[in-house]
């Protein structure tokens, strides 16, 4: 397996490319002046990035400066805490097109190649199943825990249109009855669970245990087979059904663990990384 977290750092094999994670809205920002340090090695990446910004707003109309975000991250020259600004993956990637440097076109063929991929796709969706296998084996996940992964991916889809039958449309309304059956049969929502299995952007079902992954499953499987039986209307009806629907799966739990005497709530996961501060240090398992 690949031992290093994958983001937009692993692009600048050589470079320090400082970041800092954001829990609450669940993104990476990076350092504008080590991407631009790292693409065009200027005397001064300040004082660069200062003209480089002008240019952008000038010429290209660009929104990337409006858009940095100004967050203390420790200098590599007197380990002290400094104001810097930073973008999200995003961002940076947008801003790794306007800088004028023969190094940045290797990250433009990439970025090229990564958008005809995706063109590819849709012209045939194979493509795009054959890419997930792909990673969820080379990440080590066997065969027969990826055909189930897939199925339960597709079980979700009938959730979401069930919900969306009843009048759930904004994306913060599928994450509140999301977390409605997680809390009622776990006692945590999606990223409290997330933090106890020691995750940030990784997905918790990947890293759940079977039986984790099966609570979860009966949680939202109840919930749509009652919504489609009652039809309710609008985000208050169904997250009563939501409820309802993570109490079977309690109940299921709490079955589980009378037999087994042991908890069916883990904090493993299956990542051979491990965050150890909240400085984005990592520590190989």
């Amino acid at each position: 397996m690949n031992n290093k977290l994958e983001t937009i750092s692993n692009l600048f094999e050589e470079k320090e490319i400082r970041s800092i994670w954001d829990s609450e809205k669940e993104e990476y920002y990076f350092s504008v002046v080590d991407v631009i340090n790292a693409l065009a090695e200027p005397k001064d990446p300040s004082d660069y990035w200062t003209t480089l910004k002008r240019r952008m707003i000038k010429e290209e109309k660009s929104e990337i400066p409006t858009n940095c975000r100004e967050l203390k991250l420790k200098s590599s020259k007197d380990g002290k805490m400094y104001k810097t600004d930073t973008l999200d993956t995003v961002g940076i990637l947008r801003l790794i097109e306007s800088v004028p440097s023969p190094k940045a076109e290797t990250f433009k063929l990439w970025l090229a190649n990564l958008g005809k991929e995706r063109i590819d796709e849709v012209f045939d969706p194979e493509l795009a199943a054959n890419r997930v296998v792909d990673y969820y084996r080379a990440k080590g996940y066997s065969d027969e825990w990826i055909k189930q992964r897939l199925m339960g991916i597709v079980d979700r889809f009938k959730l979401t249109d069930t919900w969306k039958d009843g009048g759930i449309e904004k994306p913060v309304e599928f994450a509140l009855l999301t977390n409605e059956i997680y809390k009622t049969w776990s006692g945590m929502k999606d990223n409290e669970y997330k933090a106890y299995k020691g995750l940030r952007k990784e997905s918790l079902r990947d890293n759940m245990t079977d039986i984790e992954l099966a609570l979860t499953n009966i949680g939202e499987l109840t919930t749509r087979d009652i919504a489609r039986q009652e039809h309710p209307k609008g985000l208050k009806d169904n997250m009563s059904v939501a409820k309802r629907g993570g109490n079977v799966a309690k109940d299921a739990r709490k079955s589980y663990e009378k037999a087994t005497k042991k908890s069916a709530i883990s904090s493993e996961n299956a990542l051979n990384y491990k965050y150890i501060d909240d400085k984005n240090k990592l520590k190989n398992k």
